[in-house]
């Protein structure tokens, strides 16, 4: 592959990364004044993430439902607990359930 190739898929990816932290950060905005366009938003993120292959950071990936696909917000949509080492997340719009192993030394 040639050199200036590779560094446009690179610049792409970069750029890629940083729309999707920007639509994160405008559905979580967003989401107390119209919760279906916070959806859309976290599906246009996940999107942009496949066509630039570029996989999603893990605080990020934890905001999406895996089933139906919406905008996580603790007390708005989704239930958090802790429980026995697990961090327990329960979607309530499909009541599907996720749950995440953690140490006592991480912080959320």
């Amino acid at each position: 592959m040639a050199q200036h190739r590779k560094k446009k898929k690179a610049l792409s990816r970069e750029i890629a990364l940083e729309r999707i932290n920007y639509l994160f950060s405008e559905a979580s905005e967003v989401y107390a004044v119209n919760p279906a366009l916070s959806d859309r938003y976290s599906s246009l993120a996940q999107k942009i993430g496949m066509r630039y292959r570029v996989s999603l950071p893990s605080e990020l990936k934890r905001k999406i439902c895996k089933n139906c696909g919406s905008f996580l917000v603790p007390g708005g949509n989704c239930r958090v607990r802790l429980d026995n080492g697990n961090i327990i997340i329960t979607c309530t719009n499909c009541s599907s359930i996720k749950r995440y192993p953690f140490s006592e030394k991480e912080s959320y």
